[in-house]
């Protein structure tokens, strides 16, 4: 089972590269924001239809959960329009590199401190170690 959601998980970064060109040239065609909302609208639609076939949850418990849960479509709102606004001028490797990058480093807190409501996974020297050679490794791979 835990190799299929790692397959799983490797094709959503593959589409998350994929997203990231395709919301970058929608972008520079129609506006950041609005090439992030048109983004956004298309998701929420296919989302939806999904749901109304395949949902098993209660989406009225939405107004029970703390208000800080709520979050993520703001942050996801934050990341489609940076990745809209800086693709097509730095690049889509350059771009996802430092996202994943930030991804790590990010949710190696998230962890070692248990935020979120997340088991806490201490950080160790060989992890360190792997975030400091990455963001080595931006430096290198973005510079000209």
């Amino acid at each position: 089972m835990q190799w299929i959601l790692m397959l799983l998980v490797f094709i959503g970064g593959v589409g998350v590269a994929i997203q990231s060109s395709v919301n970058g040239g929608l972008g520079q065609k129609i506006g950041v924001f609005e090439g992030a909302f048109v983004s956004f609208l298309v998701g929420t639609v296919v989302l939806f239809i999904v749901m109304l076939f395949f949902g098993r949850g209660n989406i009225i418990q939405v107004f029970q959960v703390p208000k800080w849960q709520l979050t993520g479509g703001l942050l996801g709102a934050f990341f489609v329009s940076v990745m809209v606004l800086s693709v097509p001028r730095i690049g889509v490797g350059a771009a996802i590199f430092t996202l994943i990058s930030a991804q790590l480093i990010a949710s190696s807190l998230i962890d070692h401190y248990g935020w979120l409501g997340m088991r806490q996974i201490p950080l160790d020297g060989q992890r360190i170690a792997g975030m400091v050679l990455m963001l080595i490794a931006i430096i290198l791979y973005t510079k000209k």
